[in-house]
């Protein structure tokens, strides 16, 4: 739910006008509007290129993971990861456009840990897949944006952990 929706929901509940403060949050998100989106459309533009970067990153560091017996080994397996990277990244996009984490929450983050340990999935290895998908993607973009998009996949990662 972004800013606003929030700030005009609870302002519903208590039957009052907005207050100043959140009208300052309001004017606050609306200002950063192009920032959040020029962020997402570097990720979605850039998808292919992070995805593919970060799994070879992910593989270098966690060659385990597509070893035999990996959970990433042969083709099938590691086009599978490397989908599940592209999912987490469009999630991520989505929390960047409306500035807050509810979509990476509500759409794709409850239950994370405990689908990938039913699967024998190393979950270190998939918040480390994110990890690189930070790395290749704010390398992507000016300090002030990767600042901006850093704490998306900071979330996911700590959801994952």
């Amino acid at each position: 739910m972004s800013i606003v929706t929030k700030s005009i929901v609870n302002a519903d509940a208590e039957a009052r006008y907005l207050s100043p403060g959140e009208l300052d949050r309001i004017k606050s998100f609306v200002s950063s509007g192009e920032a959040r989106l020029r962020i997402a459309q570097i990720l979605t533009d850039s998808r292919e290129r992070i995805v593919k970067e970060a799994g070879n990153q992910l593989f270098q560091k966690r060659p385990d993971v597509v070893s035999p017996g990996g959970n990433a080994y042969g083709e099938e397996m590691t086009a599978t990861c490397l989908r599940d990277l592209d999912y987490y990244l469009r999630l991520i996009t989505y929390g960047v456009v409306s500035g807050d984490i509810t979509p990476i929450e509500e759409i794709g983050i409850v239950g994370v840990r405990e689908m990938y340990r039913s699967l024998g999935t190393p979950i270190g290895a998939v918040a480390e897949g994110v990890r690189c998908m930070k790395s290749v993607a704010t390398s992507l973009m000016s300090a002030s944006d990767a600042g901006e998009a850093e704490s998306y996949f900071d979330y996911v990662i700590g959801a994952m952990q």
